[in-house]
Order: structure tokens, then C-alpha cells, then sequence
């Protein structure tokens, strides 16, 4: 379970700039929220960047980043324990990831 938190916090770091994380808990579930300060990614892409292969920044370049999938494991693994992978535009920019996990 710990490469979604891995590659969701990696990904903030490398297109983001910076990672913060937070984790909570309630009595049905656990909550982690990964938050970064990187350009807004359009809402008529923030399902498909968790598909494999798919960039936001639509070249293959090493230089510019992956290949596409580490969002992808990261979306399968949670989903694999019963979870959810959200994302969504922060009002200040950026990214949020936002991982619920029954308990």
C-alpha cells in the first residue's frame, strides 16, 4: 500500500515543486491527502491522468518527466484494498489527491 502515497508524493514533488501531506482518521476510514503547488491541470483531465501512459505535458521526454505511470499504479493499488483516489484542482492551484481506505 505504500507506493500510492510514494508516487502520488513523488509526482508533487517533481511537477508540483512541493509535497504536503496529511493523514486522518475516522472511524470508518483513513484519509490521505497529497497537495501540491504545480499549474492547475484542466478538470477535463483530472480523471485521465490516471490513466496509463497519459501526460498532462504531452511529450515523451525524459527530460520532462515519466512515462505516464505512476499515477496509474497509484490508482490501482488503492483501488486493489478497496479504496479511492480523488483528484482535484485546489482553489490556490495545484493538485490534491485525496486517498480514502476503509477500515
Amino acid at each position: 500500500m505504500k507506493r500510492a502515497p510514494t508516487n502520488l508524493i513523488d509526482n508533487a514533488v517533481k511537477y508540483g515543486k512541493r509535497a504536503r501531506a496529511a493523514i486522518r482518521s475516522t472511524p470508518q476510514a483513513i484519509e490521505i491527502t497529497i497537495d501540491d503547488e504545480g499549474p492547475r491541470i484542466p478538470k477535463d483531465e483530472l480523471t485521465r491522468v490516471f490513466q496509463p501512459f497519459y501526460r498532462v505535458e504531452g511529450s515523451r521526454s525524459r527530460e520532462t518527466g515519466g512515462i505516464g505511470l505512476g499515477l496509474a499504479i497509484a490508482l490501482s493499488v488503492v483501488q486493489a484494498h478497496g479504496g479511492r483516489l480523488t483528484p482535484s484542482s485546489r482553489p490556490e492551484g495545484g493538485l490534491r489527491a485525496s486517498i480514502t481506505l476503509p477500515l
